[in-house]
Order: structure tokens, then sequence, then C-alpha cells
């Protein structure tokens, strides 16, 4: 079985700029390019599990998801470094785009996300652990039977290197 790190996204692996799409605009965190670098070296499968409801919202597209999650594997290939997987939600009950608004199982809190990504790449749960900047991160993963733990801020790599 494989262990995995679930990252959030926004405000966990980068700066949190509400609705971010514009790779022009992307800040990692501080650590953050370190610390998936480290897990990859360590057989860490790294899993990005994100709530994008500018989906919905109709801010962007699912293609303009998915070009932004490219952008960033792009970005990590120069420091010999890569994200394994990007899940992502675009759904919300209040959104604009008819398709979209809906209340699905993949939204966070909803552990769906990460219950896919544990069958798909068979990831041993005891071994593994999400990192969210938001309680509905931590909900996430306790809902998914994942160790949790919420991200306050500084240096991603620091808190990394305290559970790996």
């Amino acid at each position: 079985m494989n262990k995995a790190i679930f990252f959030d996204r926004d405000g966990t692996l980068n700066v949190d700029l509400d609705y971010l799409c514009d790779f022009e605009k992307f800040q990692w965190i501080d650590g953050a390019v370190e610390a998936i670098k480290f897990l990859n070296d360590n057989n860490y499968l790294v899993i990005v599990v994100t709530n994008q409801s500018g989906v919905a919202r109709g801010f962007f597209t699912e293609d303009d998801v998915k070009i932004f999650h490219n952008q960033m594997n792009e970005e990590l290939k120069k420091f010999d470094a890569h994200i394994d997987e990007f899940y992502y939600c675009p759904h919300h009950p209040q959104g604009v785009i008819v398709k979209y608004k809906i209340d699905c199982e993949c939204r966070k809190p909803k552990s769906k996300m990460i219950e896919d990504a544990c069958k798909k790449f068979n990831i041993d749960k005891s071994k593994s652990l999400m990192i969210g900047d938001k309680i509905r991160d931590v909900e996430c993963g306790e809902n998914a039977g994942v160790r949790s733990i919420l991200f306050e801020g500084g240096n991603i790599f620091d808190l990394i290197k305290k559970f790996v």
C-alpha cells in the first residue's frame, strides 16, 4: 500500500487570492516547493484535494482549473518535484452554472475526493495525512479516516517535517 499527503490548494500550497485561476498571480506558500520535493523523495504520493466553486459561480471553467494545475506541475518540474494527482470539486449549491449547482459528495468537508484517491492509488490511510488551512479541510480528512492537520500559516515545510 502507498502513503500520501493530501493537501488543500489555496491557502495551503499557494497564497489564497479568492477564485485564483490566473497563473500569473500564483504564489507558492513558503516552503511548499521544498515540502513537495521532500515528500516525492521520501515515497509519499502528493495529492491535492481542492474545492473550486469558481466553476459553479461562472468565474472560470473546468478546463481552466486543469490548465492551472498543469502549470503548477510545470513549475514544480524546475525543482525535480511533482504533484501526483489533483482532485477538485467544481460544484456549489448556490452556483450560477446549472450543471454545477448541486449539493455533491465531493465538496469538502465531504470526503469523496480523498476516498477516490485512496481507491485509485491503493493508499493506506493510517500512514497518510491531510493538511489544509480551513476547518472543512480537517473535517474532510477526518471524514475519510485520515489524520488531519490545520495549517495556520508560516512555512509549510516546517510543518511537514514535524509529522513525516
